[in-house]
């Protein structure tokens, strides 16, 4: 922004419109001179404020994004904010990211610029909301604590000021990304939690940054924290989905102690089913897409846990079905199954005193293969199922349907023909201790299964209700002092 005292209305053109007012001044020079000296520069001859420009020189100049406006007898430059700016500060109150605005130029021209990128949007006016450097400086302590709750805008500033900035929202708990490009700037990008650099700025400033934004645009800062909660979300997911496949596995084992039926699976089954279900599945649920809603939920707190006392809970229920089913499955054979010896239940759970009393049944029966293999295929189907709930921690499969990860579809499809392959190939059987399924059995394993789909939506769909309260509840919790620091550095 360039203007003169002696041209007030230039100023106010200038700064209301966050344009640079131009100044124009001539000299003549010798016919035929090519080069200039400094000595050329002195005693100008001011013309005035006004330019006709050619058609060529406007195309010239908004080739590189500047636009010339002429207002009466005044000419100004505009630099006009990126286009996708805009969206990307909608993202980011959307997402619960408060975004401050901190500049060294006039508070007008600020202002006029927030307009411009939708940083004001969401406000009636301007009034506590703006500061110039000097005013916050001049209020009282308390009065900057709850300015700092309230601060969309920062003008006048000198470097020493966004240091402040980033150490009083970092005692009220804030976690603070500054950006910056200058040698000024290190400070205060060395003290914020993310000190984000631009690509153009100085090698001062990226060395002491965390990240370096090589197109410096805005928008992909609110990009990187869109792939940024996309990371965790599936890092969640991936654990998730091993802690529930390991409940399942340790509550299949100990129903069986506690019922005191036949062991549901051998050891070589189980590390069959470990090696599957915890491999290929668990590794592509890490290939996730971002949920659709990734940038509208509001950012958890810094000392939040991983996992939550309800998302442990919905661990155990997933868990405790995988485990029950199992079960389930191999009880089902010996007691309801056509193929199977049809015993009263009380005999299965006597089975280790059948060759001391006079059955019904050969004991040889509970040396069967199909009940154990029953069990097995049900604990992995049920477990490729619960992979699918995997794919988003709250968004329904309706939502976010299994192609969206094609990387996890294929992993299931490929465990399910390894699968196969030890059922009906006859030297991997062997080794596997397992047989055959007829057709019923395999409807029954489905039958099995797919429950527990149906019961991660129900617990999907309490979460995303329950946290929608939870979120809206703490955003309107007045915090109007400073808390205990934790971002000492």
């Amino acid at each position: 922004m360039g203007y003169s005292p002696k041209f007030p209305a230039a100023k106010c053109f200038a700064e209301s419109e966050a344009l640079r007012c131009l100044a124009l001044a001539l000299k003549r020079l010798p016919m035929g001179q090519r080069t200039l000296s400094f000595d050329d520069e002195q005693d100008l001859t001011f013309i005035g404020l006004r330019i006709k420009i050619s058609t060529r020189e406007r195309k010239a100049l908004q080739s590189k994004r500047l636009h010339a406006f002429f207002v009466g007898d005044k000419v100004g430059m505009l630099d006009p904010p990126r286009e996708e700016v805009r969206n990307a500060m909608i993202s980011c109150m959307t997402a619960g990211i408060r975004v401050i605005v901190v500049t060294g130029d006039n508070k007008s021209t600020a202002e006029s610029v927030c307009h411009k990128i939708g940083a004001f949007d969401h406000l009636v006016d301007f009034s506590g909301h703006s500061y110039s450097a000097s005013e916050f400086e001049e209020l009282p302590a308390l009065q900057q604590t709850l300015a700092l709750q309230r601060m969309a805008l920062f003008t006048r500033v000198e470097p020493s000021h966004k240091r402040m900035l980033v150490e009083a929202l970092q005692h009220q708990n804030e976690v603070v990304a500054m950006t910056g490009d200058g040698v000024n700037d290190a400070p205060a990008l060395k003290k914020a939690d993310i000190g984000i650099a631009m690509g153009s700025g100085t090698a001062v400033a990226k060395s002491a940054s965390d990240m370096v934004l090589a197109d410096d645009n805005f928008a992909s800062i609110v990009a990187a924290v869109a792939e940024g909660r996309a990371i965790y979300n599936n890092t969640k997911q991936f654990i998730r989905y091993m802690i529930s496949s390991n409940i399942g596995e340790v509550v299949c084992i100990f129903v069986a102690a506690v019922l005191g039926i036949p062991d549901t699976l051998a050891p070589v089954q189980l590390l069959w089913v470990n090696l599957v279900t915890d491999g290929l599945p668990a590794t592509a649920i890490g290939f996730n897409k971002q949920d659709s809603d990734v940038m509208k939920v509001k950012p958890r707190k810094v000392n939040e846990a991983v996992v939550s006392g309800w998302l442990f809970f919905r661990y155990l229920v997933i868990g405790a079905y995988v485990g029950l089913a199992t079960v389930a499955g191999f009880i089902w054979w010996f007691v309801y199954s056509d193929n199977g010896p049809k015993l009263p239940y009380g005999e299965l759970m006597n089975f280790d005193t059948c060759s001391s009393r006079e059955t019904m049944y050969p004991c040889s029966v509970f040396d069967d293969q199909h009940p154990s293999t029953v069990s097995m295929t049900v604990l992995v189907v049920v477990e490729m199922f619960n992979a699918l709930n995997n794919l988003s921690e709250n968004q329904s499969l309706l939502v976010i349907p299994p192609w969206s990860n094609l990387w996890l579809v294929a992993s299931i499809v490929l465990t399910m023909v390894l699968h196969l392959l030890i059922l009906y190939v006859q030297p991997l059987s062997i080794l596997f201790s397992v047989t055959p399924l007829s057709w019923a059995e395999w409807t029954v394993v489905l039958y099995l299964s797919f429950p527990v789909i149906i019961i991660d939506e129900m617990l999907k769909f309490f979460s995303r209700n329950s946290c929608g309260m939870r979120f809206s509840f703490r955003f309107r919790r007045p915090d109007l002092l400073p808390k205990k620091e934790l971002h000492d550095k």
